[in-house]
Protein backbone atom coordinates (compact mmCIF):
# COMPACT_ATOMS: atom_id res chain seq x y z
CA UNK A 1 0.00 0.00 0.00
CA UNK A 2 2.83 2.22 0.91
CA UNK A 3 4.33 1.85 -2.79
CA UNK A 4 1.29 2.25 -4.59
CA UNK A 5 0.66 5.66 -2.18
CA UNK A 6 3.85 6.97 -3.27
CA UNK A 7 3.58 5.96 -7.45
CA UNK A 8 -0.01 7.30 -7.08
CA UNK A 9 1.62 10.75 -5.99
CA UNK A 10 4.17 11.00 -8.44
CA UNK A 11 1.92 10.25 -11.21
CA UNK A 12 -0.73 13.05 -9.90
CA UNK A 13 1.82 15.46 -9.20
CA UNK A 14 4.34 14.49 -12.20
CA UNK A 15 2.17 13.86 -15.30
CA UNK A 16 -1.34 14.74 -14.06
CA UNK A 17 -0.93 18.35 -12.89
CA UNK A 18 2.63 18.94 -14.41
CA UNK A 19 3.65 20.83 -11.66
CA UNK A 20 6.29 23.28 -12.00
CA UNK A 21 8.57 24.86 -9.46
CA UNK A 22 7.06 28.21 -7.85
CA UNK A 23 3.32 27.08 -8.71
CA UNK A 24 1.14 26.90 -5.67
CA UNK A 25 -1.13 23.69 -5.30
CA UNK A 26 -4.50 23.76 -4.19
CA UNK A 27 -5.67 20.01 -2.43
CA UNK A 28 -9.29 19.60 -1.50
CA UNK A 29 -10.14 16.39 0.15
CA UNK A 30 -11.21 14.41 3.49
CA UNK A 31 -9.10 14.12 6.93
CA UNK A 32 -9.20 9.91 5.63
CA UNK A 33 -6.84 10.65 2.74
CA UNK A 34 -4.26 11.82 5.06
CA UNK A 35 -1.58 9.70 3.93
CA UNK A 36 -1.59 10.15 -0.13
CA UNK A 37 -2.15 14.04 0.64
CA UNK A 38 1.30 13.30 2.65
CA UNK A 39 2.85 12.42 -0.29
CA UNK A 40 1.79 14.66 -2.98
CA UNK A 41 3.12 17.13 0.03
CA UNK A 42 6.77 15.61 -0.88
CA UNK A 43 7.25 15.45 -4.15
CA UNK A 44 5.58 19.22 -4.46
CA UNK A 45 7.50 20.49 -2.09
CA UNK A 46 10.68 18.85 -3.45
CA UNK A 47 10.40 20.25 -7.40
CA UNK A 48 9.48 23.60 -5.27
CA UNK A 49 5.96 24.25 -5.64
CA UNK A 50 4.03 25.57 -2.72
CA UNK A 51 1.07 23.44 -1.01
CA UNK A 52 -2.14 24.20 0.08
CA UNK A 53 -4.38 21.96 1.86
CA UNK A 54 -8.40 21.67 2.44
CA UNK A 55 -9.24 19.16 4.72
CA UNK A 56 -13.06 18.52 5.52
CA UNK A 57 -14.09 16.56 8.68
CA UNK A 58 -16.90 13.89 9.24
CA UNK A 59 -20.41 15.22 8.17
CA UNK A 60 -18.98 18.93 7.65
CA UNK A 61 -21.58 19.71 4.51
CA UNK A 62 -24.25 18.28 6.36
CA UNK A 63 -23.78 20.15 9.51
CA UNK A 64 -23.57 23.37 7.17
CA UNK A 65 -26.76 22.56 5.54
CA UNK A 66 -28.97 21.51 7.78
CA UNK A 67 -27.81 23.83 10.94
CA UNK A 68 -26.11 26.84 9.28
CA UNK A 69 -27.18 30.28 9.58
CA UNK A 70 -28.00 32.60 6.40
CA UNK A 71 -24.82 34.13 6.58
CA UNK A 72 -22.47 30.79 7.03
CA UNK A 73 -24.75 29.61 3.93
CA UNK A 74 -24.28 32.29 1.47
CA UNK A 75 -20.34 32.90 2.85
CA UNK A 76 -18.41 31.30 -0.01
CA UNK A 77 -15.40 29.67 2.12
CA UNK A 78 -11.71 32.05 1.67
CA UNK A 79 -9.33 29.73 0.85
CA UNK A 80 -11.42 27.59 -2.11
CA UNK A 81 -12.09 31.24 -3.21
CA UNK A 82 -8.65 32.54 -3.23
CA UNK A 83 -7.80 29.09 -4.73
CA UNK A 84 -10.01 29.38 -7.80
CA UNK A 85 -9.17 32.97 -8.39
CA UNK A 86 -4.99 33.07 -8.17
CA UNK A 87 -3.37 29.10 -8.00
CA UNK A 88 -1.78 27.37 -10.61
CA UNK A 89 -3.26 23.60 -9.89
CA UNK A 90 -5.90 22.53 -8.27
CA UNK A 91 -6.21 18.65 -6.84
CA UNK A 92 -9.41 17.13 -5.76
CA UNK A 93 -9.29 14.12 -3.68
CA UNK A 94 -12.25 12.00 -3.37
CA UNK A 95 -12.02 10.09 -0.01
CA UNK A 96 -15.58 9.85 1.24
CA UNK A 97 -17.06 9.09 4.81
CA UNK A 98 -20.48 8.54 4.17
CA UNK A 99 -21.25 8.69 0.22
CA UNK A 100 -25.16 9.39 2.21
CA UNK A 101 -23.67 12.20 4.25
CA UNK A 102 -25.93 15.09 2.35
CA UNK A 103 -29.05 13.08 1.80
CA UNK A 104 -32.26 14.46 3.69
CA UNK A 105 -30.70 17.80 4.20
CA UNK A 106 -32.42 21.01 4.15
CA UNK A 107 -33.55 21.64 0.24
CA UNK A 108 -33.65 25.35 0.78
CA UNK A 109 -30.65 25.71 2.54
CA UNK A 110 -29.02 23.39 -0.64
CA UNK A 111 -30.62 25.86 -2.81
CA UNK A 112 -29.26 28.77 -1.01
CA UNK A 113 -25.53 27.41 -0.98
CA UNK A 114 -25.77 26.06 -4.35
CA UNK A 115 -26.40 30.27 -5.40
CA UNK A 116 -23.69 31.02 -3.16
CA UNK A 117 -21.20 29.09 -4.66
CA UNK A 118 -22.30 29.48 -8.93
CA UNK A 119 -19.70 32.47 -9.28
CA UNK A 120 -17.14 29.79 -8.34
CA UNK A 121 -18.42 26.98 -10.60
CA UNK A 122 -18.13 29.67 -13.23
CA UNK A 123 -14.64 30.78 -12.48
CA UNK A 124 -13.73 26.88 -12.31
CA UNK A 125 -14.82 26.06 -15.67
CA UNK A 126 -13.36 29.22 -17.32
CA UNK A 127 -9.62 28.67 -15.80
CA UNK A 128 -10.02 25.29 -16.75
CA UNK A 129 -11.22 25.19 -19.97
CA UNK A 130 -7.54 25.34 -21.45
CA UNK A 131 -4.62 24.60 -19.54
CA UNK A 132 -1.62 25.87 -22.12
CA UNK A 133 -3.55 29.37 -21.70
CA UNK A 134 -1.98 31.96 -19.58
CA UNK A 135 -3.47 32.30 -16.28
CA UNK A 136 -5.14 28.46 -16.56
CA UNK A 137 -5.87 26.44 -13.84
CA UNK A 138 -4.45 22.98 -14.18
CA UNK A 139 -7.29 20.99 -12.24
CA UNK A 140 -7.49 16.87 -11.47
CA UNK A 141 -9.95 14.60 -9.53
CA UNK A 142 -8.63 11.22 -8.26
CA UNK A 143 -10.00 9.16 -5.32
CA UNK A 144 -8.38 7.87 -2.46
CA UNK A 145 -10.01 4.51 -1.62
CA UNK A 146 -12.17 4.66 1.75
CA UNK A 147 -14.65 1.94 3.01
CA UNK A 148 -17.72 3.72 2.07
CA UNK A 149 -16.85 4.17 -1.41
CA UNK A 150 -15.76 0.37 -1.55
CA UNK A 151 -19.13 -0.79 0.56
CA UNK A 152 -21.17 1.56 -2.43
CA UNK A 153 -18.99 -0.67 -4.86
CA UNK A 154 -19.68 -3.96 -2.83
CA UNK A 155 -15.91 -5.04 -2.49
CA UNK A 156 -13.83 -5.18 0.09
CA UNK A 157 -11.57 -2.51 1.22
CA UNK A 158 -8.76 -4.62 0.08
CA UNK A 159 -10.28 -5.24 -3.37
CA UNK A 160 -11.52 -2.27 -3.94
CA UNK A 161 -8.24 -0.29 -3.82
CA UNK A 162 -6.94 -2.97 -6.42
CA UNK A 163 -9.76 -1.36 -8.42
CA UNK A 164 -8.22 2.04 -8.09
CA UNK A 165 -4.82 1.46 -8.68
CA UNK A 166 -5.29 -0.85 -11.69
CA UNK A 167 -7.73 1.40 -13.43
CA UNK A 168 -4.77 4.15 -12.72
CA UNK A 169 -2.44 1.59 -13.76
CA UNK A 170 -0.26 1.84 -10.69
CA UNK A 171 0.39 -1.84 -11.58
CA UNK A 172 2.63 -1.01 -14.45
CA UNK A 173 6.36 -0.47 -13.74
CA UNK A 174 6.12 2.59 -15.60
CA UNK A 175 2.49 4.41 -15.00
CA UNK A 176 2.81 7.34 -16.94
CA UNK A 177 4.19 5.80 -19.50
CA UNK A 178 0.98 3.62 -20.36
CA UNK A 179 -0.57 6.90 -19.90
CA UNK A 180 1.00 8.50 -22.65
CA UNK A 181 0.24 5.25 -24.39
CA UNK A 182 -3.58 6.06 -23.98
CA UNK A 183 -2.87 9.80 -25.05
CA UNK A 184 -1.55 8.31 -28.41
CA UNK A 185 -4.07 6.07 -29.05
CA UNK A 186 -6.97 8.45 -28.31
CA UNK A 187 -5.52 10.81 -29.57
CA UNK A 188 -6.18 9.28 -33.40
CA UNK A 189 -9.72 8.66 -32.30
CA UNK A 190 -9.80 12.34 -31.52
CA UNK A 191 -9.01 13.22 -34.63
CA UNK A 192 -11.00 11.42 -36.30
CA UNK A 193 -14.32 12.77 -34.51
CA UNK A 194 -12.81 16.36 -35.33
CA UNK A 195 -13.75 15.36 -38.57
CA UNK A 196 -17.55 14.55 -38.04
CA UNK A 197 -20.40 16.97 -38.17
CA UNK A 198 -22.61 14.30 -37.24
CA UNK A 199 -23.30 11.26 -34.62
CA UNK A 200 -25.89 8.61 -34.08
CA UNK A 201 -25.75 5.86 -30.94
CA UNK A 202 -27.60 3.60 -31.57
CA UNK A 203 -28.46 -0.38 -29.62
CA UNK A 204 -31.36 -2.23 -28.78
CA UNK A 205 -32.51 0.29 -26.46
CA UNK A 206 -31.01 3.75 -27.93
CA UNK A 207 -30.83 5.59 -30.93
CA UNK A 208 -29.85 9.11 -30.76
CA UNK A 209 -28.64 10.95 -33.38
CA UNK A 210 -26.91 14.87 -32.99
CA UNK A 211 -24.61 17.30 -34.34
CA UNK A 212 -20.75 18.07 -33.16
CA UNK A 213 -19.94 20.36 -36.50
CA UNK A 214 -18.13 23.26 -35.25
CA UNK A 215 -17.61 21.62 -31.92
CA UNK A 216 -14.10 19.76 -30.50
CA UNK A 217 -13.55 16.66 -28.87
CA UNK A 218 -11.00 15.72 -26.32
CA UNK A 219 -8.68 13.64 -25.14
CA UNK A 220 -9.10 12.71 -22.01
CA UNK A 221 -6.19 10.91 -21.18
CA UNK A 222 -5.23 11.13 -17.41
CA UNK A 223 -4.42 14.64 -16.73
CA UNK A 224 -7.83 16.24 -15.52
CA UNK A 225 -9.36 13.17 -14.14
CA UNK A 226 -7.00 10.00 -12.92
CA UNK A 227 -8.20 7.26 -13.43
CA UNK A 228 -9.42 8.56 -17.03
CA UNK A 229 -10.11 7.22 -20.48
CA UNK A 230 -12.81 8.82 -22.38
CA UNK A 231 -13.42 11.00 -25.55
CA UNK A 232 -15.62 13.82 -24.99
CA UNK A 233 -17.08 16.70 -26.45
CA UNK A 234 -19.88 18.92 -26.92
CA UNK A 235 -23.22 18.74 -29.28
CA UNK A 236 -24.94 21.55 -30.59
CA UNK A 237 -27.35 22.26 -28.20
CA UNK A 238 -30.55 22.06 -30.42
CA UNK A 239 -29.32 19.13 -32.66
CA UNK A 240 -29.85 15.77 -30.49
CA UNK A 241 -32.82 14.03 -31.13
CA UNK A 242 -33.73 10.58 -30.43
CA UNK A 243 -33.98 8.25 -27.20
CA UNK A 244 -31.47 7.79 -25.35
CA UNK A 245 -31.58 4.31 -22.22
CA UNK A 246 -29.18 4.46 -19.72
CA UNK A 247 -28.77 0.87 -18.45
CA UNK A 248 -25.97 1.66 -15.46
CA UNK A 249 -26.96 3.42 -12.27
CA UNK A 250 -27.11 6.91 -12.15
CA UNK A 251 -26.06 8.38 -8.59
CA UNK A 252 -27.30 12.10 -8.06
CA UNK A 253 -26.88 13.37 -4.51
CA UNK A 254 -26.52 10.24 -3.15
CA UNK A 255 -29.60 8.47 -4.50
CA UNK A 256 -29.85 5.84 -7.16
CA UNK A 257 -31.65 6.38 -10.15
CA UNK A 258 -32.14 3.52 -12.77
CA UNK A 259 -33.28 2.40 -15.99
CA UNK A 260 -33.36 5.71 -16.70
CA UNK A 261 -34.94 7.10 -20.65
CA UNK A 262 -34.99 10.35 -22.34
CA UNK A 263 -36.70 11.14 -25.07
CA UNK A 264 -35.45 14.40 -27.16
CA UNK A 265 -36.49 16.54 -29.15
CA UNK A 266 -34.22 19.56 -31.01
CA UNK A 267 -31.74 18.84 -28.26
CA UNK A 268 -34.07 19.59 -25.40
CA UNK A 269 -35.64 16.32 -23.02
CA UNK A 270 -39.04 16.43 -23.52
CA UNK A 271 -40.41 13.29 -21.80
CA UNK A 272 -38.01 11.14 -18.87
CA UNK A 273 -39.11 7.95 -17.30
CA UNK A 274 -37.09 5.76 -14.87
CA UNK A 275 -37.26 2.04 -13.30
CA UNK A 276 -36.19 3.98 -9.94
CA UNK A 277 -36.16 7.47 -8.72
CA UNK A 278 -38.58 9.10 -11.40
CA UNK A 279 -39.22 11.93 -8.88
CA UNK A 280 -35.43 12.51 -8.99
CA UNK A 281 -35.29 13.29 -12.43
CA UNK A 282 -38.65 15.35 -12.21
CA UNK A 283 -36.82 17.85 -9.65
CA UNK A 284 -33.47 17.66 -12.22
CA UNK A 285 -35.65 18.77 -14.82
CA UNK A 286 -36.72 21.60 -13.51
CA UNK A 287 -33.01 23.29 -12.82
CA UNK A 288 -32.36 25.96 -15.54
CA UNK A 289 -30.16 24.48 -18.25
CA UNK A 290 -30.44 20.57 -17.43
CA UNK A 291 -33.12 19.51 -20.34
CA UNK A 292 -30.48 20.43 -22.86
CA UNK A 293 -27.26 18.35 -23.10
CA UNK A 294 -23.42 19.64 -22.01
CA UNK A 295 -21.83 16.50 -23.34
CA UNK A 296 -21.38 13.47 -25.22
CA UNK A 297 -18.80 10.77 -24.59
CA UNK A 298 -17.37 7.73 -25.15
CA UNK A 299 -15.69 5.41 -22.07
CA UNK A 300 -12.48 3.60 -23.48
CA UNK A 301 -10.65 2.18 -19.68
CA UNK A 302 -10.63 -1.27 -20.01
CA UNK A 303 -9.42 -1.66 -17.16
CA UNK A 304 -12.82 -0.87 -15.78
CA UNK A 305 -15.61 -3.10 -16.00
CA UNK A 306 -17.97 -2.70 -14.00
CA UNK A 307 -20.25 -0.05 -12.68
CA UNK A 308 -19.09 0.74 -8.54
CA UNK A 309 -21.36 3.91 -8.04
CA UNK A 310 -18.90 6.53 -8.99
CA UNK A 311 -19.12 8.36 -11.89
CA UNK A 312 -14.79 9.16 -11.58
CA UNK A 313 -14.97 5.33 -12.72
CA UNK A 314 -18.54 4.61 -13.99
CA UNK A 315 -18.14 7.17 -17.06
CA UNK A 316 -14.79 5.37 -18.54
CA UNK A 317 -15.70 2.20 -18.22
CA UNK A 318 -14.22 0.38 -21.56
CA UNK A 319 -16.97 -0.18 -24.09
CA UNK A 320 -19.76 2.83 -22.50
CA UNK A 321 -21.20 6.00 -23.77
CA UNK A 322 -22.20 8.47 -21.59
CA UNK A 323 -24.54 11.82 -22.08
CA UNK A 324 -24.48 14.55 -19.34
CA UNK A 325 -27.09 16.69 -18.82
CA UNK A 326 -26.75 20.61 -17.95
CA UNK A 327 -23.57 22.30 -17.77
CA UNK A 328 -21.20 22.10 -21.02
CA UNK A 329 -17.33 22.16 -20.83
CA UNK A 330 -16.09 25.66 -22.33
CA UNK A 331 -13.18 23.87 -24.09
CA UNK A 332 -15.56 21.50 -26.53
CA UNK A 333 -17.02 24.60 -27.79
CA UNK A 334 -20.56 23.49 -25.96
CA UNK A 335 -22.89 26.80 -25.11
CA UNK A 336 -25.28 25.23 -21.96
CA UNK A 337 -25.43 26.70 -18.73
CA UNK A 338 -26.48 24.89 -16.06
CA UNK A 339 -25.81 24.79 -11.88
CA UNK A 340 -25.33 20.80 -12.65
CA UNK A 341 -23.42 18.83 -14.93
CA UNK A 342 -24.87 15.21 -14.35
CA UNK A 343 -23.51 11.90 -16.27
CA UNK A 344 -25.20 9.21 -17.48
CA UNK A 345 -24.22 6.04 -18.80
CA UNK A 346 -24.84 3.08 -20.79
CA UNK A 347 -23.19 -0.33 -21.94
CA UNK A 348 -22.67 -0.92 -26.11
CA UNK A 349 -20.64 -4.03 -25.70
CA UNK A 350 -23.83 -6.33 -26.54
CA UNK A 351 -25.65 -4.40 -29.29
CA UNK A 352 -24.11 -1.24 -29.27
CA UNK A 353 -22.94 0.86 -32.64
CA UNK A 354 -21.61 4.00 -33.38
CA UNK A 355 -22.16 6.17 -36.77
CA UNK A 356 -19.95 9.45 -37.50
CA UNK A 357 -21.62 10.74 -40.82
CA UNK A 358 -23.67 7.57 -41.19
CA UNK A 359 -20.36 5.49 -41.31
CA UNK A 360 -20.04 2.67 -39.27
CA UNK A 361 -16.63 3.17 -36.92
CA UNK A 362 -17.67 1.51 -33.54
CA UNK A 363 -19.39 -1.89 -32.73
CA UNK A 364 -20.21 -3.69 -29.45
CA UNK A 365 -17.59 -1.28 -27.35
CA UNK A 366 -14.63 -1.29 -29.80
CA UNK A 367 -13.71 1.33 -32.33
CA UNK A 368 -13.23 0.16 -36.28
CA UNK A 369 -11.47 3.04 -37.34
Amino acid sequence: MESMISKYAQLLVNYSLELKAKEKLYISTTLLAEPLVREIYRQAVKIGAVVEVDFAFREQSRILLNEGSEFALTHAPTLHSRAMEEFDAYLNIRAPYNLNETNNINKENRKIRSKALSHLNTLYFERTADRSAPGALKRSLCQYPTQASAQAANMSLEEYEEFVFKACHLFSDNPEGEWLKVRKDQQRIKEYMDGVDTVRYKADHTDIEFSVAGRTWINSDGQTNMPSGEVFSGPVEDSVNGKVHFTFPSIYMGQDIRGITLWVENGEVVKWDAEQGKEVLDHVFEIPGARYFGEVAIGTNYNIQRATRNILFDEKIGGSIHMAVGQSYKQTGGMNSSSIHWDMITDMTESGEIYGDGKLIYEKGKFLI
